[in-house]
């Protein structure tokens, strides 16, 4: 393999976890339960085993549900997106030791439009 092979193969590497969030991101637009197939073609240059083993993890995960429809399966997101950001930061908090200090540190972190936003959704504004 020559350098510029390489180099091309490598720029399409995806970044760890891209694929995962690529095949939610076509589960999620197809709005219902669909083949690994339908996903494969959503997802740009991902070859149809690739897609059978990211599906398989996310079932592992509990992130998708995988149900038999005739002689194959259709997968569907556990979720829709909000709630797969939501769980992830209740994971993260959990995980952070001082609760407390990672709340204030993400809340001085937000712009002034989502402090603002955050305030009425506490509040009920």
């Amino acid at each position: 393999m020559t350098g510029g092979e390489r180099g091309r193969r490598e720029a399409r590497r995806r970044a760890r976890g891209e694929l995962e969030g690529e095949v939610l991101a076509a589960l999620w637009a197809a709005g219902e339960p669909v083949t690994a197939s339908v996903v494969q073609a959503k997802v740009a240059g991902a070859a149809y085993t690739t897609v059978l083993t990211i599906l398989t993890r996310l079932c592992d995960k509990g992130l998708v549900t995988r149900r038999r429809e005739g002689r194959g399966h259709v997968y569907a997101p556990v979720d829709d997106q909000a709630g797969l950001a939501a769980a992830g930061m209740h994971s993260l908090l959990d995980e952070g030791g001082d609760r407390a200090a990672v709340l204030s540190r993400f809340v001085s972190e937000l712009s002034a439009e989502d402090e603002r936003l955050l305030q009425q959704l506490l509040h009920g504004d």
